[in-house]
């Protein structure tokens, strides 16, 4: 079965303001406000080579590898997400932490997995990303991994080796 998607509109007026509000947190070098949960990903606009930024949830962290995992609520035509595919470096900032990552999309089994995992470990903050992306779901992990698969994309930001800084 495929998700249920519901009409959506852009974020426009007062909505793009407050979507866009975290990012003058981590120009004013107040982002550690945000802790952990959250990530400032600059990225290079793939039509205008300059660099762009966004502020996203950190849905989870790989232990292993020290990896990010980020979801593109707004599915493959979100622009930072397009971004990313043609240019996969990026730079990141968790905290105050700042650091050159590489980010790569995962493939749609992977990101049902994530989304299911994310559903169980936030079960609010799942269904409310739902209700903003307009995705009806009925709350199993069954239903969170296909909506991960089919519409959510979920991208794997892993921070340089050197921790080379940009």
């Amino acid at each position: 079965m495929r998700a249920r998607r519901m009409r959506v509109r852009s974020a426009s007026g007062l909505r793009r303001v407050a979507f866009r509000a975290p990012i003058l947190l981590y120009r004013w070098h107040l982002g550690w406000l945000l802790g952990g949960r959250m990530l400032l990903l600059t990225h290079t606009g793939r039509m205008s080579g300059l660099p762009r930024q966004v502020v996203l949830e950190v849905t989870g962290r790989d232990p292993r590898t020290g990896a990010y995992h980020l979801a593109s609520g707004f599915g493959t035509g979100a622009q930072w997400y397009r971004n990313i595919q043609h240019t996969p470096r990026v730079t990141i900032q968790v905290g105050r932490h700042r650091m050159a990552a590489v980010a790569r999309p995962l493939s749609p089994e992977e990101s049902g997995r994530l989304m299911a995992a994310y559903a169980l470990r936030h079960p609010r903050l799942a269904r409310g990303l739902m209700r903003m992306c307009g995705l009806k779901t009925d709350g199993s992990a069954e239903d969170y991994h296909r909506i991960g698969q089919d519409c959510i994309p979920f991208v794997r930001v892993l921070p340089d080796e050197q921790g080379a800084r940009r």
